[in-house]
């Protein structure tokens, strides 16, 4: 497969997305085997993951015709013939849109999403959807309509939500890169929890319609193996479109641009405080205080970050709850008993919040992002997830708690302020599950928060 002066990939189910672009230019591999290398990964190692809500019978079709493309020395773009995963909350045209529930239809959607016209025009070999908790509602990896997603590093362990499949299937090798979508943490916390990096970016980068139950604070971003893989989807996916009135009107560009660029002279603040007593390990504290070491070591000035924020976690648990009853009131009463208990409690449980209270959470979700905005950091360091993957399977029995304490408490922040966050691996911990932190940049600075994110990965 290999000839000289270009190394063989081995494996391409494994291989990063940068990786597999150079071997089908140098044509010691094509599309076609790529895809088939991955499906046979799949059907060994999926029974036990459960990472898909269901396969995409065209992507052999595309295969083909990416592979004719690279043959004629034409790639139509800058994905052209990658393998990617596309997550449940987001149409695809062919394919239903279940949203991890069973009382969505099951009828094919007659239209991409933008990000799905974004990775048709790059070329990408869309190979399936992956699953999701149902209507992305909370962070451990299960579905009525799919069940229970498990983490490849110990399958006891959840992979962490509600971007459940992306992450699972990064981990799993199920190809290289993955589109999750993240309102309040959906994809770092799976990212963390399942050793991949998982990027949220800034709010309005990707186009996304139609919107979910939390679109005012909801984004689509990568999950993959490397910070580079997730700055080159994330370039594909990025751009303006019509359809949604909240997409940055900016060129195309390519976020690998500079990520080489290290972080000396960056002023980078670590956060101890999210607006609100949140709650860490000593494996994830030592996670951040290691990412620390290595950007000081790199030449940025690293200091405290006391901002005065408000309580985020009293804002978004307002912001999150609201949104799930107004999702509930949408559906028949018949349909309730099909829900997911918990998702069906928080609703019960925020349905009276009135319209001055979603005004001020508004209000105070604003003033989060000012305080950020003017805090004098580049970037900031954070924990990502307050402790390693917990078991998979098991019911919270208080969703509001857990949101805040066991699943999001330094992830949300970012979504009220809209600005761009990324997990990345730190190791494993004793129990060999993986570690993460979390670095954040100012609003529309995804090219900082992606610098720092390298800049970590490659002392890793």
């Amino acid at each position: 497969m290999a000839v000289s002066g270009h190394p063989r990939i081995d494996d391409p189910a494994t291989a990063d997305a940068e990786a597999l672009l150079a071997a089908y230019a140098a044509q010691t591999l094509t599309p076609l085997q790529a895809l088939q290398a991955v499906t046979e990964r799949i059907a060994r190692r999926n029974p036990e993951i459960n990472a898909f809500a269901v396969m995409n019978p065209g992507a052999l079709q595309a295969a083909r015709e990416s592979a004719a493309r690279w043959e004629a020395g034409k790639p139509s773009g800058m994905l052209d013939g990658v393998p990617v995963t596309v997550k449940d909350l987001i149409d695809v045209a062919g394919l239903p849109t279940r949203r991890g529930s069973k009382v969505t239809s099951a009828a094919p959607m007659a239209e991409d999403a933008p990000l799905v016209h974004a990775l048709r025009r790059a070329g990408a070999v869309i190979i399936g959807k992956t699953t999701t908790t149902e209507f992305g509602w909370k962070s451990p990896g299960d579905c009525p309509a799919n069940g229970i997603t498990r983490n490849p590093w110990n399958t006891a362990h959840t992979p962490g939500g509600s971007s459940s499949g992306a992450a699972a299937a990064a981990a799993s090798g199920f190809g290289p890169l993955h589109v999750g979508t993240d309102a309040g943490g959906s994809i770092r916390i799976p990212a963390a929890w399942s050793g991949v990096v998982g990027v949220k970016p800034s709010f309005g980068r990707v186009a996304q319609w139609p919107l979910g139950a939390f679109g005012h604070v909801a984004v689509a971003g990568p999950l993959a193996r490397t910070v580079r893989d997730a700055a080159l989807l994330l370039s594909a996916i990025a751009g303006f479109n019509p359809r949604d009135p909240f997409s940055l009107p900016e060129p195309a560009q390519d976020f690998r641009q500079g990520i080489e660029d290290g972080v000396a002279g960056l002023r980078i603040g670590v956060l101890r405080n999210p607006g609100f007593d949140a709650p860490v390990d000593a494996d994830g504290m030592a996670a951040v205080e290691a990412a620390r070491h290595i950007l000081a070591g790199q030449g940025a000035q690293v200091a405290e970050a006391d901002i005065a924020l408000p309580d985020t976690s009293d804002i978004f648990s307002k912001i999150w709850g609201a949104s799930l009853a107004r999702l509930v009131a949408t559906l028949s009463e018949e349909k309730h008993a099909a829900l997911d208990p918990g998702l069906l409690a928080v609703a019960q449980r925020f349905r009276d919040v009135s319209a001055q209270e979603m005004l001020e959470a508004e209000a105070r979700r604003v003033q989060a992002a000012h305080a950020m905005a003017v805090a004098g950091f580049d970037a900031i360091l954070c924990p990502c997830v307050p402790q390693a993957a917990p078991l998979a399977g098991v019911q919270a029995e208080d969703p509001v708690a857990a949101l805040w304490q066991n699943w999001a408490p330094w992830t949300f922040l970012f979504n009220l302020t809209r600005q761009p966050a990324i997990s990345i691996p730190m190791g494993v911990n004793a129990s060999g599950l993986p570690v993460a932190v979390q670095v954040a940049a100012d609003l529309y600075r995804d090219d900082v928060a992606l610098r720092v994110a390298r800049a970590v990965e490659r002392a890793m």
